[in-house]
């Protein structure tokens, strides 16, 4: 509960008890602060039973923790069903990397024999992805796009 909090902390917190309720009253209202903190606990869970029989016998597992965001996807991205870390340990990110830049050279060497063969200037409606952008001219402005802002 009080994970956070240092020795020197607690220490301060107990002075500042004893100076603001002094030492004849102090027992008395820890008693009564323990007193509320259980009353607290037993009425959340009371709450959590009665929301347990009204949910039925479909949600008798049911953890209020997994309504914590966090939880409920750490609980969902460890959960062995799904199959996430197959996936992840089967995708290699080089090996089909290798196999686009094949593809692309085989498709670069299909239309440059097809665009000799063809008509000059036509590509037969592919883009060259191989041609590099033109550099535009120091004083010029780059293209503005309002779709991209």
């Amino acid at each position: 509960m009080f994970n956070d909090i240092g020795p020197l902390e607690l220490v301060t917190l107990i002075v500042l008890a004893v100076l603001v309720f002094g030492p004849d009253k102090l027992p008395k209202v820890i008693q009564d602060v323990t007193r509320t903190i259980r009353k607290i606990r037993e009425f959340s869970e009371s709450a959590k039973s009665d929301i347990r029989e009204e949910l039925g016998p479909e949600f008798k597992d049911f953890e209020f923790e997994d309504l914590n965001p966090k939880t409920f996807i750490r609980k969902q991205l460890d959960n062995e069903d799904l199959g996430l870390k197959e996936i992840r340990n089967g995708f290699d990110l080089k090996k089909e990397m290798a196999e686009v830049t094949d593809a692309v050279h085989s498709r670069d060497s299909d239309t440059s024999s097809a665009s000799s063969a063809g008509a000059a200037g036509s590509s037969g409606g592919r883009i060259d992805m191989t041609k590099k952008p033109e550099t535009p001219d120091p004083g010029d402005r780059p293209p503005f796009d309002a779709d991209a802002t």
